[in-house]
Parts: structure tokens; C-alpha cells; sequence
């Protein structure tokens, strides 16, 4: 091994060159750029002694938080990597984005002082530790070795790191999968058999995540060998109902390229599968539901390239507008492995978002507001919280302040000692705030609850006490507050109606719910409480597919629980033939509302131009298109999902957006 002397010469000749060395991919290359930024754009000297930074218990627990889903999908490919390398003394770390180890697995045998950096809070980014294996791989964005002579710093020349990026199922950079050793041969070529290992179950790592969050979609798998697409796709595609990409593992956004047309988006995400593949949609929908003749055995791209195919159904019905046989409804209720929060949402981008926000302000110190129209769950949103919060094993406790009179909501809220006032209780009676002691306290619609009330509610917040009314001697309590509103918290206080102390106490942070009818999820949302009233019913049915097309294409004014009620009346009015369209309540069963004048009716030639006819001559060619397969196909939604190849839910979102009536319905 080199002497300190002699590394630190290397380096700055190195940089003393004075130009950021090519991008070809050698590893000298690598390792070079990575010395020019240290010591250029991050101003490290590598004469200087490097003490491995460990981020506090605190700091290191908030980011496990953040990722802890992706961490169990991690550990669990990181346990069988350990198992191939564990007697050659090798040490696993999993960093995140900034570098730091949220994970490891195996300490070295050595007491070299090389091992204190190889735990878990180590930071490991360029910016602190110089070139090293996680730092200098999260900057190159690509699997590397970092071998002894390669580190910047002179204290760490006896590691040999090997290291390779993981991406979420987004694309987004996610971290790093480490493989080090404080002791190993002078030959880089030594960690050959490392460098393969860590990409290897670095893939594997993404893909089962992958799996993980696209399990309600369709999943295209491909790879160049028939006999191993099954156990070993090289590349996936994550589609929906539409046959459009939702998302991409790491080997498809490489190699996977789309047909160069107007209009497509960018990337691979939001385009459909035609514009990468020659094979018609139609026959990819029949291959996917096994019909007979559909054996596609091979998937080949405008640009040549040619994979074998497998593809995995989804776990859910998230494929209700694709469905042409009736879909069976069971008692079976759908369950989340203790995960309340990840049940919420199917694949709807801001609902997860919002429900990733909520998973990590559970359990903090921090009270929260939840807006949002009437029906969307904020009950429901509440009570995930606090189911996944470290509060869950004592009381939620729920009060809707515009339900409780006003003469009682003061002795609900805060209790009252006995004999107050007549007709008390004689022993007196414990307030809800003080009931939720421990636990969370949720106060929906607190829009409406009087002025005089707030400031007592205020005070709450402030001192964490409760006077009961008639008590002497306040009470401490430990309060958590979640609140919710369907009325703009903000204008109640400009209007002098809510308290603005009151406000910002409440809106430690605030959750705002989409209305159904935005909701990019609403198939999974159907699905999933179509099998809790069919459980709580305990009934077995089945539900045509066309009804379920029309569920999702209906727009909810009012939100989940008007959804609730839909489907516990079809349920409970369907007889053992099962849910038809007739059992569809009045205002659900037209599965569009005229916008333009009606254009399904057709004229005589001779008959004078009219409002429908000049509607439909300024119809888009889309909208166009769509109604002269309709009238070819004499309005029957599936033959005409065929003709064009959409499906069924498709063809009523786009009768509805260019204001389509079917003949049927227009009077």
C-alpha cells in the first residue's frame, strides 16, 4: 500500500491538472473526477484527518422513518446477500440519499480503526468523507469499487468498498447498497465477485420493491431468456387500465425506447405500451387475462429489440374497466399487515404523497388539521394516524362539534365534578379532551365550534391541562389534537367567526383530502369497500363489469361516503343472480350528463342544420372518432372498447368529457 506521502502526491497532481477528467466509465476515471470535486467544488484537503460524522439516535430514527416501507424490502435482500459474503469478512450498509447508513448488517473481525465509519448514522457522503464507495457511487449514479488507494482521504486507504445505487419505483435515487472490508488483497480485481454480488441483489432489491407499491397494476415482465422472465425479468412495466405505463424499473427506463410520434410524454411514464411495442393493445389485454390464442410469447419494440413476456395480474380489481366477465364480491376483507395508512389509496400520486406525509407526522409532537369536503374520510384519515402512531394502543376518542348541542358541548369536552349543576351526574363526569389523555383527540368539523369554546380550547393546547367545570384544580393531560374542517379554516378567521391563535395552534400541519371525484384511484377505493360491505352484509356476489365501469366513472358529489351508501344499497337490493345494472340507484345508472347539445341522435339529410348537428361538427378528431364507432357499433360500450381498443371505463370518460349521450338517454 502507498504511504500517506505518497497518496497525497497522486491526488494533487491529480487535481492539479485542472480539468474534470471524461465521462468513459473506467474506473480511474471514476476516481479521479470524484478527487476533482472534493478538493475543487467541496474545498476538502486530503492532508487533513477524516472523523466519521454519526448522525444523533434522534436524526438516524427520522430518516428510518421516512423510508421505512423500502427499508424492510431492503433488509430483506440485504440478509441474503450477507449470506454469501459473511465468512469473507465483509461488512453490509444500506445509506439513503444524503449518505448516511440506515442500515448494516456484520462487524469486522478486525479492531481496525477503519471499522468505527462501518455502523449505522456513519456519514458517508463526498461532501463529509471524500471519495468513498456510497459517496462517490451516489454522485456517478452507477455501481463502483472503491478500492483502498482509490479513497480521498489517507485515513480510510485501507477499505475496499464496493457499491451500487438503488432507485425507488419512481426512478428517484433512493440510496446505496454497500458490500466493505478493512482488509483485503492489493489487486482490485480481488472485488470482482463483490461488484457482481452488490448489482446483482441491488436489482433485486428495486424489483421486489417495485412488485411492492405497482401490486394493483398489471406488470409487464421481460427478459431476453424464455425460461427465466418468470423469476428473473430483466426489465418490468407497470400499466393500468388504459394500457398506459405507470411506472418503470431500472432496466426499462435503460434500454426500453418509444416510437418517435407527436404528443408522447416524457419518459416512459404516462405513454402506452404502443409506442414501445409493435403488439396491438387488444392482443397485450387478452395475453394478459390468458385467454385462449393470446400466447404472446414474444414482445418486440419499434426499434427491434425482442424479450420474452410474462405478466402479473394485480392483487386487487384495479382492472374493473378492463373486466368482460362478472366480478366475484366475497366476504374477504381486504387486510394491510398492520399498515392502516397504506390501505387508504391505490396508486393515486397525491393521496400517497399525503398519506407518506401523515405516516411521519404520526408520531410526532405536532398537531394536525385535515381539510376537506364532506365525504372524503377525514375521520377515517384521522384514526389511520393515530392507528400508526406510537399513541395506538390508547384511546381515539372522536367528537364532531357541529353534532353536540351547544348547551353540552362545554361539559362533553371538559367534564364537570359532581353536584355542578342539576342534573348532573352524581359522581361527575371525566371530559373527552381528558379522556383522550394519552391517546388522540379528534375534532371534527371545529369550524363550528362557538368563540367562547375555542379560548377554553386554547388554553387546553397551551398549558396541556384541563379545568373541569367545577373544579378547583386543573388536570394534566397529554394531548394530541388532530382536527378537521369542510369549511375554509382561513376565511372563518378574516370573518372573526374562529379564533387566528386558536388556528395556528391546530394547523401544526395541514393534510388536505382530494374529492373522489379527482381521485386517480378509484377503482382500488371500490374494490376495496365493495369487500367490507360484502362483508359486514355477509353476502357473496357477483357484479357485472359494466356496473363497476360505471362506478368509476360516476363523479361522487358526494365523496367516499355516498360511495359507502351506493354500494351497501346494490349489495343489499341484488338478488343470487347478482349486482346488475338495474340495481344501480337512479342517479348512477346514466353514466353521462349532456355538456354540449345532445349529438347522439342522428338527422335525416334534408333536415335543417340544428344545435346537435353544429355540436358535432366541432367536435375534436378524438371525440369524432369515438362517436362514429359508437354509432357503428350501435352504442354497445363493449364492442366499441374493442373496436378501438380501449377499455370500457375509457370510452365513458371520454363520452362524458365530449358530451356524448347515448340515443337512450335523451329523453
Amino acid at each position: 500500500m502507498r504511504s500517506p506521502l505518497h497518496h497525497i502526491e497522486t491526488v494533487m497532481g491529480v487535481v492539479a491538472a485542472g480539468t474534470m477528467p471524461v465521462l468513459d466509465g473506467r474506473a480511474e476515471t471514476l476516481i479521479h473526477r470524484s478527487w476533482f470535486r472534493c478538493f475543487n467544488d467541496y474545498g476538502l484537503d486530503p492532508r487533513s484527518t477524516h472523523r466519521t460524522q454519526i448522525e444523533s439516535p434522534v436524526s438516524l430514527r427520522e430518516r428510518r422513518a421516512r423510508r421505512e416501507p423500502y427499508l424492510q424490502v431492503a433488509r430483506s435482500g440485504m440478509e441474503q446477500l450477507y449470506r454469501h459474503v459473511a465468512e469473507l469478512d465483509y461488512t453490509l450498509l444500506l445509506a439513503d440519499a444524503d449518505g448516511v447508513t440506515v442500515d448494516a448488517i456484520g462487524r469486522p473481525s478486525s479492531d481496525s480503526p477503519l471499522a468505527a465509519g462501518l455502523v449505522l448514522g456513519a456519514n458517508w457522503s463526498e461532501l463529509v468523507a471524500g471519495t468513498n464507495g456510497i459517496g462517490t457511487c451516489l454522485a456517478e449514479r452507477r455501481t463502483l469499487t472503491c478500492h483502498r488507494e482509490d479513497h480521498y482521504y489517507t485515513g480510510n486507504l485501507g477499505l475496499s468498498c464496493t457499491a451500487t445505487p438503488l432507485f425507488d419505483p419512481h426512478g428517484e435515487l433512493m440510496g446505496v447498497l454497500d458490500v466493505s472490508a478493512v482488509t483485503s488483497p492489493e489487486a482490485r480485481e480481488s472485488q470482482h465477485l463483490a461488484r457482481h454480488l452488490t448489482s446483482l441483489y441491488g436489482r433485486m432489491i428495486e424489483d421486489a420493491s417495485f412488485m411492492q407499491h405497482f401490486g394493483d397494476r398489471h406488470i409487464l415482465r421481460l427478459s431476453q431468456g424464455s425460461a427465466l422472465v418468470d423469476v428473473h425479468a430483466e426489465l418490468m412495466l407497470a400499466f393500468d387500465n388504459d394500457g398506459l405505463i405507470v411506472g418503470a424499473n431500472t432496466g426499462a427506463r435503460r434500454r426500453l425506447q418509444l416510437v418517435e410520434s407527436a404528443g408522447l410524454a416524457a419518459g416512459l411514464v404516462g405513454n402506452s405500451l404502443t409506442a414501445i411495442f409493435r403488439n396491438r393493445l387488444g392482443d397485450i389485454w387478452k395475453f394478459a387475462r390468458g385467454q385462449q390464442g393470446s400466447d404472446l410469447s414474444v414482445f418486440d419494440t419499434w426499434n427491434g429489440q425482442r424479450y420474452h413476456a410474462a405478466i402479473v395480474v394485480p392483487r386487487t380489481l384495479a382492472t374493473v374497466g378492463t373486466a368482460r366477465t362478472p366480478v366475484t364480491i366475497t366476504q374477504t376483507i381486504v387486510h394491510s399487515d398492520g399498515d392502516t395508512l397504506q390501505t387508504l389509496a391505490g396508486d393515486d400520486a397525491r393521496m400517497r404523497q399525503l398519506l407518506d406525509q401523515s405516516r411521519r407526522l404520526a408520531s410526532k409532537p405536532v398537531n394536525l388539521l385535515i381539510q376537506g369536503e364532506t365525504g372524503t374520510g377525514k375521520e377515517v384519515l384521522a384514526k389511520a394516524i393515530h392507528e400508526s402512531s406510537q399513541r395506538a394502543d390508547k384511546p381515539f376518542v372522536a367528537v364532531n362539534c357541529a353534532a353536540i348541542p351547544e348547551s353540552l358541548i362545554e361539559s362533553e369536552l371538559f367534564g364537570y365534578m359532581p353536584g355542578t349543576f342539576t342534573g348532573a351526574r352524581s359522581r361527575g363526569m371525566t371530559g373527552l379532551i381528558a379522556r383522550s389523555s394519552g391517546g388522540t383527540l379528534f375534532l371534527d368539523e371545529i369550524g363550528d365550534m362557538p368563540l367562547h369554546l375555542q379560548t377554553r380550547l386554547l388554553r387546553v393546547l397551551s398549558e396541556h391541562e384541563v379545568l373541569p367545570l367545577g373544579a378547583e384544580r386543573p388536570l394534566a393531560i397529554d394531548l394530541h389534537v388532530i382536527a378537521a374542517s369542510h369549511r375554509d379554516l382561513r376565511q372563518l378567521v378574516e370573518s372573526g367567526a374562529f379564533r387566528e391563535d386558536l388556528y395556528y395552534r391546530l394547523c401544526g400541519a395541514t393534510l388536505r383530502l382530494s374529492p373522489l371525484r379527482e381521485r386517480q384511484d378509484k377503482a382500488y377505493l371500490i374494490e376495496r369497500l365493495l369487500r367490507e360491505e360484502a362483508a359486514s352484509l355477509d353476502v357473496q356476489l357477483q357484479i357485472e363489469a359494466e356496473v363497476l365501469d360505471r362506478l368509476v366513472c360516476y363523479d361522487w358529489p358526494g365523496n367516499i361516503r355516498q360511495l359507502r351508501q351506493v354500494l351497501r344499497f346494490m349489495l343489499s337490493i341484488a338478488d343470487e343472480r347478482g349486482v346488475r345494472l338495474e340495481h344501480l340507484p337512479e342517479e348512477i345508472g346514466v353514466p353521462v350528463t349532456p355538456v354540449v347539445a345532445p349529438i347522439g341522435l342522428s338527422a335525416p339529410l334534408s333536415a335543417p342544420v340544428t344545435a346537435a348537428m353544429k355540436a358535432e361538427a366541432i367536435l375534436p378528431q378524438e371525440g369524432q372518432r369515438l362517436l362514429d364507432a359508437l354509432r357503428r357499433n350501435r352504442w354497445n360500450i363493449s364492442y366499441v372498447a374493442r373496436d378501438l381498443d380501449l377499455c370500457r371505463a375509457t370510452i365513458y370518460r371520454r363520452m362524458r368529457r365530449y358530451g356524448i349521450v347515448p340515443p337512450t338517454h335523451l329523453h
